[in-house]
């Protein structure tokens, strides 16, 4: 599944590429990935005359903003979007068209079929789901060692399982959890409640810096991500942990291990990462 440095990639493309277009029409060839409104017709005719401001984040989520309307879209398993001349042949999977009065199309191509859409008025998207209870932004300013702290307060579970809830911090997903545990020297296994204010703010950073460097190389392709220009990320050539089993750890030469932690395989040095 994408997460934050590799939504905030597509995020970048698609104000590249679709900022300031307008809607002439739009096809629906899966009925399921819209969520809002729940009649297509009507999804598709909401659109229509709308133009494109600009495209946001939120988490995993994009928010692509028209004149009056938000698009809210999650990519889940493998959905990606990219634009096409109209008169380009349409592949295999492609679910949804926006069809602009410039002769382009956005076309969202989704092979798992997970892909979501809601379309909200303007505002109305952070009062519903699915971006009603996210939680804080990683890369924002707001995104204080204080804060995070409280965020977490409290919690007795296990960090790793705490930190892949997006009710508390979002877009760190499975790959990003176990960098920035292993760049802390944090074990996935340790409870939140036993954490001390040093590794507090050393988890901090160190999810910081790992989203913000997957950020600068376009984030990860592990399986099928690309951006809206059909380019990989670069990102998985420098995981420090993230499928790395039986390998030799960077810093201490030990094999890292594999185990599974909140349903998710999880790597982790039993050198570097011991429960304190």
């Amino acid at each position: 599944m994408p997460e934050l440095p590799e939504v905030e990639t597509v995020k970048n493309t698609l104000n590249q590429l679709v900022k300031g277009k307008v809607i002439d029409h739009v096809t629906v060839n899966l009925a399921r990935i819209i969520q809002r409104p729940d009649d297509i017709d009507q999804f598709a005719f909401l659109l229509v005359g709308h133009t494109i401001l600009d495209v946001e984040r939120r988490g995993k989520f994009l928010r692509i903003l028209l004149d009056g309307l938000v698009l809210v879209s999650h990519l889940r398993m493998e959905g990606r979007y990219g634009v096409y001349k109209s008169t380009d042949p349409v592949e295999k999977h492609t679910h949804v068209i926006f069809h602009f009065n410039d002769g382009t199309e956005l076309r969202y191509k989704d092979v798992r079929q997970f892909g979501t859409m809601h379309l909200f008025q303007s505002g109305e998207e952070f009062k519903l789901p699915p971006l009603a209870k996210l939680g804080l932004e990683p890369l924002d300013q707001g995104f204080t060692v204080q804060r995070f702290k409280e965020a977490l307060q409290g919690k007795k579970s296990k960090i790793k399982a705490v930190l892949l809830n997006q009710a508390y911090v979002v877009g760190i997903g499975n790959i990003y959890v176990d960098e920035s545990l292993f760049k802390a020297g944090i074990h996935p296994e340790q409870l939140v409640s036993t954490l001390t204010d040093e590794q507090f703010h050393a988890l901090h950073h160190a999810i910081v810096s790992t989203l913000s460097e997957a950020v600068e190389v376009g984030g990860s392709t592990i399986k099928s991500y690309v951006n809206g220009q059909g380019e990989m990320g670069m990102f998985q050539h420098q995981f420090k942990i993230y499928g790395r089993q039986n390998k030799p750890c960077v810093t201490c030469g030990t094999l890292i291990e594999k185990t599974v932690v909140g349903g998710r395989g999880t790597h982790f040095c039993p050198v570097c990462q011991t429960i304190k």
